[in-house]
């Protein structure tokens, strides 16, 4: 099935997402990789700027470029999502992420945690940057792009109808890499 939600997504709407189903979302996202979940996971969630229980986290090292102190995105293809296995179940359950977007499959700690924090995880296609740089209405915000870099910064974007994003692994722990 196919499903075009809004951001932040209810309970609901996330039960009854399953393997397979195409899904389209509107609403603000996050970037996350490596470096900034292990900083993120470090921190008091009081202290983290913004609401990731709200947003999508998208594994994402997007490509920027500055135009008269607004930045725009280049390419905002996906990153590979195995090396965030190691913090993903402990990223779900302090932030109450809903919706992740990657590339690639995730493992069975993630698979875990997705069912028990009622989430999923999509893959996005890889090497499709551009075309998801199309569906990116705005910058909102980059967080610690000094102390990470372009790639590993959290950037928040508002996005319209991105996607398509498939449904990799559900909220009922079935997982499209099995």
């Amino acid at each position: 099935m196919e499903y075009h939600f809004d951001l932040p997504i209810d309970e609901e709407k996330i039960k009854k997402l399953n393997i397979g189903d195409i899904l389209y979302l509107s609403g603000d996202i996050f970037t996350a990789r490596d470096e900034a979940h292990h900083m993120m996971l470090a921190k008091d969630k009081k202290s983290i700027p913004f609401n990731p229980s709200k947003m999508g986290l998208f594994h994402c090292g997007p490509l920027m470029r500055k135009v008269n102190k607004e930045w725009h995105v280049i390419s905002a293809g996906p990153t590979t999502s195995s090396r965030m296995e190691i913090f993903e179940d402990k990223f779900l359950e302090k932030f109450g992420i809903k919706i992740i977007i990657g590339k690639g499959g995730m493992g069975n700690k993630t698979k875990s945690a997705l069912k028990k924090n009622n989430a999923i995880y999509t893959a996005y296609t890889g090497g499709a940057g551009a075309l998801a740089a199309e569906k990116i209405q705005k910058v909102i915000s980059v967080l610690w792009l000094e102390k990470l870099g372009m790639p590993e910064a959290v950037w928040i974007f508002n996005v319209k109808e991105f996607g398509p994003l498939v449904v990799a692994m559900d909220s009922k722990g079935n997982s499209l890499y099995k």
